[in-house]
């Protein structure tokens, strides 16, 4: 299941000019995301990476948000706040099998790590600023402003 996924995600067509975050159009703002369906942000990381657009990460992002932190096109604005929590059915505390290795496949370095060994298990969250997230995970970019 995890696999078909990925594969679904992995055959989306690439976007036909890239930028650099914080380069080219306007870019796309995520700002103060609390996160929701783990498969609807699949797809919304779909759109985004086909885009081509910069996108950044303004305020915070938690829960299902996480998954779009490690998009190519991507960086992390200053005073971001990534938030992570065990993925659960909405209104109770039920963790759903697969969802969070689902979520965890999108996550590199030191927060995959985390992800695997804490956060997937909290159902508080867990939030970090962007310059501990970009020391657990050194592939992310840091907006310059």
């Amino acid at each position: 299941m995890i696999a078909l996924v990925l594969a679904l995600v992995a055959a989306a067509p690439a976007p036909a000019q890239k930028y650099a975050p914080g380069t080219g159009p306007n870019p796309i703002i995520i700002r103060n995301n609390a996160g929701g369906n783990v498969m609807e942000m699949v797809r919304y990381r779909q759109n985004l990476a086909r885009s081509g657009r910069p996108v950044q990460f303004r305020g915070y992002c938690d829960s299902a948000c996480t998954i779009l932190t490690t998009l190519p096109n991507s960086c992390l604005g200053p005073g971001a706040m990534i938030g992570f929590h065990a993925p659960r059915i909405p209104h109770t505390k039920i963790i759903p099998p697969l969802v969070d290795e689902i979520m965890g496949n999108f996550y590199r370095n030191g927060i995959r790590q985390k992800w695997f060994s804490t956060w997937r298990h909290q159902l508080k969250i867990q939030r970090i600023d962007a310059k501990t997230y970009a020391r657990l995970d050194p592939e992310v970019r840091l907006c310059r402003r």
